[in-house]
C-alpha cells in the first residue's frame, strides 16, 4: 500500500477554467479518505489526477516518495472503480474479473489464484459462471470493484460507486466497502456528495468547496468544530440553522448573543476576533436543539412543516431571525400540527458563531472528548 500527497495541486481547463485550486493533501498509507462537496466541486477532478486520467496543471503529486506527474497510469499502482459498472455484457464474473490480468499477460494459475481469492472476499465465489444481466445492482458493483482488486493497486480510487443503487442498497453497501477497506487494509480514496456516506465510512474526509479544501479532519471534527460555515452546512442532516445576532457583549471566552426576537445569552467561543456591535450568524444543528425550558434562551415560531417519521419528528418553524425555517428535530412524536406555535430552547454550549465572511469562532466545549483542530494543524 502507499501513502498519497498533493503539494500544491492545481488543475485548469483551457488555461483559465481553474477546478482544483492549490490542493495540500496528505494521505496515509492505509488511510480510508473521503472526499466530498457539492456537484461541481472538484472532487472527481482530483480522483482523476491520482489516477492519471488527468494531466495536473502545476503543482506536484506524489505516491508514497514518487512524484508521479508525468508517471503514465498503468504504471503508478492505482485501481479506479467508476460511477458506471462498465461490465462487459457477453462475459461471465470470472472472465469480466480477469480481463485486465489477462492483457496484462499474467499466468494462468496466478490469475486464477487472484480472481478466486478476490470473489470470496466479496462473496461472490459462488456467482463466477453467471453473466451481469443475472445480478442485483449490489452483486454488479461488487464485480466492478473485485476487478480492479484483482490487480492488487496500492492505491484504490472509487468514483461516487453507490449513486446507482437504491436506498436499501446503498446502505449494505457502504458497510460493505468499509468492511474490506478495514480487512485489506488498503489506502482508499473515496468520493462521494452524500455527506452521510462521508460520516460513516472515512478515517477522514476532505471536504471540498470551489475547487479548495474547506476543512479536513475526523467526521465528529467536522461536524462539531467547523472551520467555517461552509462545513458546518454541508456536514449534517438535516443541515444546520443558521440565525442572524447582535454581538451585546464580549470577553476573551465568551460572546453574549442577542436574537431579534430580544433573547439573548452567553456563548462559550472565543471572543478574540468579535467585536461588540458587530452582525454575526448563530448555528445550531436541529437535533441539538431542546425543550423550551430547559435552554438558555427560547425561541417561538409557527410551524410551516411537520414532518411525523415514526421514530422522530421533524418540525419547521418560520422565524424572524433565521436565514430560513428552523428545523427542530425530536426524537418519537410530537403532536402538532402546520399552523400551530410552538416554543423550543436553545442551549448555549450547542451552538457556532459564524462571522460575516464564514469563518468560525472557535468554540470552547469539548463535545465528547473530540478536541477542536486549529486551522494550520487541520491541512
Amino acid at each position: 500500500m502507499a501513502s498519497v500527497t498533493f503539494k500544491n495541486v492545481c488543475k485548469a481547463y483551457d488555461n483559465d477554467i481553474m477546478i482544483s485550486k492549490n490542493v495540500d493533501l496528505e494521505i496515509k498509507d492505509g488511510e480510508f479518505v473521503v472526499f466530498v462537496g457539492p456537484s461541481g466541486c472538484g472532487k472527481s477532478t482530483l480522483l482523476r489526477c491520482v489516477a492519471g486520467l488527468e494531466d495536473i496543471t502545476s503543482g506536484d503529486l506524489y505516491i508514497d516518495d514518487q512524484r508521479v506527474n508525468d508517471i503514465e497510469p498503468s504504471k503508478r499502482g492505482v485501481g479506479m472503480v467508476f460511477q458506471s459498472y462498465a461490465l462487459y455484457p457477453h462475459l461471465n464474473l470470472y472472465d469480466n474479473m480477469s480481463f485486465g490480468l489477462k492483457l496484462a499477460k499474467i499466468n494462468k494459475t496466478e490469475v486464477d489464484k487472484r480472481v478466486h481469492q478476490t470473489a470470496e472476499i466479496l462473496q461472490l465465489g459462488h456467482l463466477l459462471d453467471r453473466q451481469p444481466k443475472s445480478l442485483s445492482g449490489g452483486q454488479r458493483q461488487r464485480v466492478a470493484i473485485g476487478r480492479t482488486l484483482v490487480s492488487q493497486p496500492q492505491v484504490f480510487l472509487l468514483d461516487e460507486p453507490l449513486s446507482n443503487l437504491d436506498a436499501g442498497l446503498r446502505v449494505q453497501m457502504r458497510a460493505q466497502i468499509t468492511k474490506l477497506q478495514r480487512q485489506l487494509g488498503c489506502t482508499m480514496i473515496y468520493v462521494t456528495h452524500d455527506q452521510i456516506e462521508a460520516m460513516t465510512m472515512a478515517d477522514k474526509i476532505v471536504v471540498l468547496d470551489e475547487g479548495r479544501v474547506a476543512q479536513v479532519g475526523k467526521p465528529l471534527e467536522l461536524y462539531h468544530y467547523p472551520q467555517n460555515r461552509f462545513v458546518a452546512s454541508f456536514i449534517g442532516s438535516p443541515k444546520m440553522n443558521f440565525m442572524s445576532v447582535f454581538i451585546a457583549d464580549v470577553e476573551p471566552d465568551r460572546v453574549k448573543v442577542q436574537l431579534s426576537e430580544g433573547a439573548s445569552f452567553w456563548m462559550p467561543v472565543d471572543g478574540k476576533t468579535v467585536t461588540r456591535g458587530d452582525r454575526m450568524s448563530l448555528g445550531i444543528r436541529p437535533e441539538h436543539l431542546i425543550a423550551a425550558k430547559d435552554g438558555d434562551a427560547k425561541i417561538e415560531g409557527e410551524a410551516t412543516i411537520v414532518e411525523k417519521l415514526g421514530n422522530e419528528t421533524q418540525i419547521y418553524l418560520n422565524l424572524e431571525s433565521a436565514d430560513a425555517d428552523v428545523i427542530y428535530r425530536q426524537l418519537d412524536t410530537v403532536e402538532i400540527e402546520p399552523g400551530e406555535k410552538y416554543a423550543i430552547g436553545i442551549p448555549a454550549h450547542r451552538c457556532h458563531l459564524f462571522h460575516s465572511d464564514g469563518r468560525a469562532c472557535k468554540r470552547l466545549h469539548r463535545e465528547n472528548g473530540v478536541t477542536f483542530i486549529d486551522e494550520e494543524d487541520a491541512a
